[in-house]
């Protein structure tokens, strides 16, 4: 393994992400680094070789075990790294292909392939008032489109490309294997698999056959997403790349609105429900009181029993966020901190003496515990 930094960090996740997680995480750098959307870019290769590495180790449990026990040196010596595809499973084998690659979602009649183009991404911020009730978002991004100028041939108006001459127009050559015991068919690195070359190119996209432009749309964002998660937008993504389809043909890829969730003042997610912690003054924890807490949609009043211990924790049912496939709601989870008072009037220390010399220690559950174990020790 030729890669020291941390896998996780690489790949963005925490040590706790689920092999979900560690999934969309790589495809999303896959997409963003492969070589064929960065060309002669040598770090975007490099970062692409890097989140192969890390996917390669964290994608399997029983390496991911050592990983995560010896760190890289449970690898050394084990050869250069490499995507081992043999122990993946092979829908994801082949969705993983179709997303990064732009390659064929599926076959037309005949077996004949039908091209598919690049998936997108885009980010957008939510609140947590949104997760709740779901919400809209206008995105705007760029995407490659077939150039109108030359309809996708690269070729300036009034010509047309000409038959390459490499390969005959058939867009593949063989190749001699190890010691000649073998041919290989690759595409033609002349014209790239496409089967012809432009001579003289298109004045508007340089003979690339596509231009970038701006794309606005508006995407609907479903209660109780989490942080992280995906919105697919079919079809918003790029058409098949020239050398798969000239004229654009086929199927575009897919545009991935990835929802990034704001973190709140108040409340703290954990699933479905929602934390807080809820101070509450000494002579209410002591005597019981009826308090009012917030919630994402309002106000909720909450009966505090006498003797409320720091930690306490109470439960109102229903006020958390909803569940994104079943819709039902977790609940608020309060947990009761206790302040003591950092200044106090004359009164109202006079009034704390009195009633410490009339504190019996013997009787308090918490600090009864604590100095009877002290005087067991002492013994």
């Amino acid at each position: 393994m030729t890669t020291t930094r941390d896998y996780y960090e690489i790949l963005s996740v925490e040590r706790t992400a689920d092999g979900d997680e560690i999934k969309r995480a790589y495809r999303r750098l896959a997409m963003k680094y492969h070589p064929d959307r960065n060309p002669d870019d040598p770090d975007a290769e490099a970062k692409f070789k890097e989140a192969a590495e890390a996917y390669e180790v964290l994608s399997d449990p029983e390496k991911r075990r050592q990983y995560d026990r010896f760190g890289h040196s449970a690898f050394r010596g084990a050869g250069s790294a490499h995507h081992d595809f043999s122990r993946m499973n092979v829908d994801d084998i082949f969705s993983m292909f179709n997303d990064i690659f732009g390659g064929g979602g599926g076959f037309g009649g005949g077996g004949r392939r039908v091209s598919r183009g690049y998936d997108l991404e885009t980010e957008v911020q939510i609140d947590l008032v949104e997760v709740l009730h779901g919400c809209s978002r206008d995105v705007e991004f760029t995407r490659l489109d077939v150039c109108e100028t030359c309809a996708g041939t690269g070729a300036k108006p009034g010509t047309k490309p000409e038959t390459c001459g490499t390969c005959g127009g058939h867009g593949k050559v063989q190749q001699a294997g190890l010691g000649g015991m073998f041919r290989m068919v690759t595409a033609c690195p002349s014209c790239r698999g496409v089967g012809t070359v432009v001579k003289e190119k298109c004045p508007k996209c340089h003979g690339k056959g596509r231009q970038p432009r701006k794309r606005k749309l508006t995407v609907k964002i479903p209660a109780g997403i989490h942080d992280g998660q995906a919105v697919r937008v079919q079809g918003e993504g790029e058409p098949p790349a020239r050398e798969q389809s000239p004229t654009g043909e086929g199927v575009r890829g897919d545009l991935h609105v990835v929802v990034r969730v704001k973190k709140h003042d108040l409340f703290e997610r954990e699933g479905e429900h929602l934390l807080m912690e809820m101070p509450i003054s000494f002579t209410q924890a002591a005597l019981g009181a009826e308090v009012e807490v917030p919630t994402l949609e309002g106000r909720h009043t909450l009966s505090i029993p006498r003797s409320t211990q720091y930690g306490a924790i109470f439960r109102i049912q229903g006020e958390g966020l909803p569940d994104l496939r079943t819709g039902r709601r977790g609940d608020l989870v309060l947990v009761t901190k206790i302040e003591t008072p950092k200044k106090l009037t004359k009164k109202q220390e006079q009034l704390l003496r009195e009633f410490a010399e009339t504190e019996d220690h013997s009787v308090l559950p918490e600090s009864h515990g604590f100095w009877k174990k002290i005087k067991d020790a002492l013994r």
